[in-house]
């Protein structure tokens, strides 16, 4: 009875022991990289947005109105409808002019920094730190992806939907952004879209954005970023985020469309949580930035990658083993450590107690 009651503890403490082990892995997959850490007060943030938005802010599609929260950002949101003259009803990318370098431009700025309501459904779990909004992310809807002329095309004023209108209207916006530095503007790229009619033109604009607006202008002050959430939803391995202290923008080139469909071109739920947990983290990074003042050479450049090209027959879908998490491994290789070990210990308890067993003295007779 004794031998039996030894080999349950033995098991019993070897199974908390791998508890305990892998639980502490764990704890160390999800703290943010250096650099990317919350801000250490409640910063007032507000998205300009329509639909997509709404979907990506929502707790039970992409969770970012949540994700944000938990990063000390107080959100809140414009959507249809909103504001002077409805002004929230236009978020096209020609329609940028007129909220940042129109005749009515410091009246919407004004309702704009004062909101502090949301108009979207997601959780707001932080109380209003009061003040204004510091920060101003704001995004197109996807029909903005299907943008005409040619990749390559010069920035042209009277462009209209096309690359080189879109150039024109971003390069615009660098004059208001420039006047309030005290304000950190995050443009957000439009996502894209199945159709591969003006895929090309699409990438090619954003990759713009992400590698050459800003430098192109010699913008000089640290209060403009850009969030390619584009990049993030053509493919399960294409990358935005801030990783090893530097940013990657990765994809394979050719892959422009959507890789994350749903019933329309709106973003999937995957989709919507993948470019969640990659905006969150950069823009942190981007805050810091900001608030450091040290300028857009402080954050290295953006450098657009060919990952590994896809095994033949392999779903684009299926994670390769170099995408599988460490952690994972480490959960596995530590369940199996300690599953042997509790193994052998009572093997070699039940051996011993065998062998003491053979030794022990029979009785020499009946009692």
């Amino acid at each position: 009875m004794r031998l039996k009651h030894g080999l349950l503890v033995i098991v019993a403490l070897s199974l908390v022991a791998a508890i305990a082990f892998n639980s502490h892995g764990d704890a160390g997959a999800s703290p943010l990289p250096q650099g990317a850490e919350p801000p250490d007060r409640v910063v007032r943030l507000i998205f300009i947005h329509h639909s997509t938005g709404e979907n990506w802010l929502a707790d039970d599609n992409g969770g970012l109105g949540r994700a944000l929260a938990e990063n000390n950002y107080f959100v809140s949101d414009t959507n249809y409808g909103w504001g002077p003259d409805s002004i929230g009803d236009r978020t096209d990318i020609p329609d940028w002019i007129e909220w940042f370098r129109g005749p009515e431009t410091e009246r919407y700025m004004e309702a704009l920094f004062t909101e502090s309501d949301p108009n979207s459904a997601y959780t707001r779990s932080l109380e209003d730190p009061g003040g204004v909004n510091e920060i101003v992310l704001f995004k197109s809807c996807f029909p903005n992806s299907n943008l005409e002329g040619n990749p390559d095309d010069p920035p042209a004023e009277e462009g209209g939907y096309s690359v080189g209108g879109a150039k024109f209207v971003y390069n615009q916006l660098l004059e208001y952004f420039g006047t309030r530095p005290d304000k950190l503007f995050v443009a957000i790229t439009a996502p894209p879209v199945s159709d591969p009619s003006y895929a090309k033109n699409a990438r090619a604009f954003n990759n713009w954005l992400v590698e050459a607006w800003l430098n192109e202008n010699h913008y000089p002050y640290a209060n403009v970023a850009v969030f390619d959430f584009y990049n993030v939803l053509t493919g399960r391995g294409h990358h935005h985020r801030y990783v090893d202290g530097g940013v990657e923008h990765s994809y394979i080139p050719g892959r422009n469309t959507t890789a994350y469909a749903s019933d329309d071109d709106h973003p999937s739920r995957a989709g919507n949580l993948k470019a969640t947990e990659e905006f969150v983290p950069l823009l942190n990074v981007y805050f810091h930035r900001w608030q450091s003042g040290e300028g857009v050479a402080a954050l290295p450049p953006a450098v657009t990658l060919a990952p590994e090209p896809k095994i033949e027959g392999q779903s684009e879908a299926q994670p390769t083993t170099q995408q599988v998490p460490v952690m994972a491994i480490v959960f596995l290789v530590g369940t199996l450590c300690a599953a042997a070990i509790a193994v052998a210990i009572a093997a070699v308890v039940l051996i011993r107690g065998r062998h003491l067993a053979a030794e022990r003295p029979r009785p020499s007779g009946p009692r």
